[in-house]
């Protein structure tokens, strides 16, 4: 933990494909144990900078993890070093079974009685998953296969947690079961950096956020000056 406890630093990230400049100079900070969102329109650059956190697009600009440049690390090295990202779209493996994915997202940790306490969590958090772990993952509902992403990425124990679009695709229903979910896991003391269409659902959830337009941070602030910003209100809040 850094001195004024500091998980994610990101400063003047530029994220570009080949001509196109997908993430602008953006600047955003996440403190231990907090969760923090990350709202915008589809294409606004929310994905593209959870990306370049992970190390799976190149970036300008700085990120630190506790204080510590992740620049000249790989994406692998940056999950080894507590960065967990559950990509949009979910990313499971479709023919093994859910106990495999959850397996292999435990790659880099000793197998013992610690390994034991996570999967044990998980099902906690997931009852769901615990009567299937021996199905396909690839034949699990949408919303299972949600639960399955996340708890992958339990699985992984890093400390910080890059959640992307959890609820796209998702019935009211299932939204509003990630998201009791998820304020569990934030009472746990989980770190969450939450990429989100769904303002209502991230902010119900996030003690602050920052809002991508074009590529930009186009607004920040707390929950609640968020929720009564007329231009926010008006764009996403409905």
């Amino acid at each position: 933990m850094t001195e004024n406890g500091t998980m994610l630093e990101i400063k003047n990230a530029t994220v570009r494909y080949g001509g196109i400049t997908a993430v602008r100079g953006a600047t955003i900070r996440v403190m231990e144990g907090e969760v923090v969102t990350l709202l915008g329109a589809n294409g606004a650059g929310k994905t593209s900078l959870l990306r370049a956190i992970s190390g799976l697009v190149p970036c300008d600009g700085e990120i630190l993890l506790r204080g510590k440049s992740l620049s000249s690390l790989a994406p692998h090295e940056r999950a080894a070093s507590g960065i967990t990202h559950v990509p949009e779209g979910r990313g499971i493996f479709g023919n093994l079974t859910v106990a495999e994915n959850l397996d292999l997202a435990a790659w880099g940790r000793k197998r013992g009685p610690e390994l034991d306490k996570a999967l044990t969590s998980a099902m906690e958090y997931f009852p769901r998953l615990k009567a299937r772990l021996s199905q396909p993952a690839g034949t699990l509902s949408g919303g299972e296969q949600q639960m399955l992403a996340m708890g992958r990425a339990l699985m992984s124990g890093g400390s910080l947690l890059l959640l992307d679009e959890p609820s796209m695709g998702l019935s009211p229903l299932m939204v509003q079961e990630t998201y009791e979910i998820l304020a569990r896991i934030k009472e746990a003391g989980v770190t969450m950096l939450l990429v989100e269409q769904n303002a209502h659902a991230a902010l119900g959830l996030a003690s602050r956020g920052y809002v991508m337009e074009t590529g930009a941070i186009a607004v920040q602030g707390t929950k609640e000056e968020l929720l009564s910003n007329p231009l926010l209100k008006e764009a996403y809040l409905g």
